[in-house]
């Protein structure tokens, strides 16, 4: 997912997708553990994704880059 995608979304939407991607990540995790894993790279994106939505809330929630707290 692209930062202007991210962008373009509500603080409510941007939560509830953290937390999705952050439950996904977990299932990966534990997967690829017990069985092998068949993309290893979808962790790797699910981790970048989780920490640009992350950002993207704390900028918000600090006025930076002129976003406006949705």
């Amino acid at each position: 997912m692209k930062a202007k995608e991210v962008r373009g979304k509500e603080d409510a939407e941007l939560r509830f997708d953290t937390d999705q991607l952050e439950k996904e990540l977990f299932e990966l995790r534990f997967r690829s553990l017990v069985e092998a894993n068949s993309d290893p790279s979808q962790i790797r994106r699910n981790r970048r994704d989780i920490a640009r939505m992350k950002t993207i809330l704390q900028e918000r929630q600090l006025g930076i880059r002129g976003q406006q707290p949705r």
